[in-house]
């Protein structure tokens, strides 16, 4: 490592809040699917920012589309009109088939949106201030208080409590778990379709079904969680959508700005006209012209490069190299997971094989101790899965 790089690491640890262990490196720049750092290493990137640029670094036609917008206006208000969040709410509607948009900031304010739709749904149907949520244990909605309050896991809240209260906890793809928690003030059931932190779980056909059919039988809102899993990553637009059902509240971020800090929820015309309304909600920069500008080139060229089409050969393909290397390795115990979001699941803590790929030059992360998550650019080949795999067998022997 440089002396300007190590110099670099040492400021921040003496300038930032210390919330985040670090690797030791200080990236500089990206090119298609590799990372360089400020000493001109490369690195092939199999994490994106966790899910976040799937159309890789440096799109000409991404960028040329955000320095358009940055030389006419980036931000006015809501209290105000502006033609890209227009365009990208019409965009947005179209390939998720919901009704109406809400423009965030980030995926954990998506979650906050969502939970006061639920509430104000409860609300004004009999006027009552206790109705429940039932989330998932091992889930992972987000830090502010209310996406804490609905995330499964004590870890991230026992520092924080009391939560906001009133949240019931099943079992993924345990509809019977998910019928004990059900009371006459339950107005919502929140999930990930496919769980990313809590271990790579996708919901299954089965469970989304009955939870879908249940919500319909009693008024409650079916709230799915797609900031990580949608946006194309399992091979349609929206996890949800593999399953012939529809929610009534979707929230999405991540791939939706591929890199641009945004998010949105999504609801039915029905819980659109039956919960928030003016002075309910709102963000001072959710939905400006920077954001949306982006989200509108994203959703072009997601069409234009085809990239649903992409996921599906190349993350089959993964799935099958995935698969030889858990045959391989006996502290492998599975793979699990969904088209270009994927997991290995260990016989012990991975953080030293993630460290050893680094230092190799493969970007990976963790979901949990034991798994390493694989969450590529979507328009990654099947030529840098062999790059990838062949680096990873070097790490696993090394370090199992």
């Amino acid at each position: 490592m440089s002396a300007e790089m190590q110099s670099y690491i040492d400021e921040a640890e003496q300038a930032l809040l210390h919330t985040y262990n670090r690797y030791q490196v200080v990236f500089d720049k990206g090119e298609g699917v590799y990372l360089y750092d400020m000493d001109g290493k490369k690195y092939l990137d199999f994490v994106s920012g966790i899910a976040v640029f799937a159309l890789g670094y440096q799109s000409k036609e991404y960028n040329d589309a955000l320095k358009a917008q940055i030389d006419k206006i980036i931000h006015t208000s809501n209290y105000y009109y502006n033609a890209p969040a227009i365009e990208a709410a019409k965009k947005l509607k179209k390939i998720s088939g919901m009704d109406r948009v809400f423009f965030t900031n980030s995926g954990a304010e998506a979650i906050e949106g969502a939970i006061k739709t639920a509430r104000k749904y409860g609300f004004l149907k009999d006027g009552r201030t206790d109705h429940e949520i039932i989330a998932m244990n091992h889930s992972f909605h987000g830090r502010t208080m209310g996406a804490l309050s609905v995330t499964g896991n004590p870890h991230y809240r026992d520092a924080f409590e009391p939560m906001i209260g009133n949240i019931r906890f099943a079992n993924l793809n345990d509809f019977d778990s998910v019928m004990a928690q059900v009371t006459d003030k339950t107005c919502a059931i929140l999930f990930e379709t496919v769980q990313g932190e809590g271990g790579i779980y996708p919901a299954t056909e089965e469970f989304m079904k009955k939870v879908r059919a249940l919500c319909d039988e009693r008024d409650i809102l079916m709230m799915l969680d797609e900031i990580q899993c949608g946006m194309g990553r399992t091979g349609t637009m929206y996890a949800w959508q593999r399953y012939g059902i529809k929610p009534d509240v979707m929230t999405t971020a991540k791939a939706l700005g591929c890199g641009v800090p945004v998010g949105a929820f999504l609801m039915t015309e029905k819980v659109g006209a039956n919960s928030l309304v003016a002075g309910d909600h709102g963000t001072t920069y959710g939905g400006n012209p920077l954001a949306c500008a982006a989200i509108c080139k994203v959703i072009e060229l997601f069409e234009k490069q085809d990239v649903l089409a992409n996921v599906d050969q190349v993350g089959a393909y993964l799935e099958k190299r995935l698969d030889e290397i858990a045959a391989e390795f006996s502290c492998v115990e599975t793979r699990r997971g969904v088209g270009l979001l994927q997991g290995l699941v260990f016989d012990r803590p991975v953080g030293d094989i993630i460290k050893e790929a680094m230092e190799r030059g493969l970007v990976l992360i963790n979901a949990g101790t034991s798994i390493i998550r694989f969450v590529p650019p979507l328009v990654i080949t099947k030529e840098h899965v062999d790059d990838m795999i062949a680096i990873l067998r070097e790490c696993i022997k090394c370090k199992c």
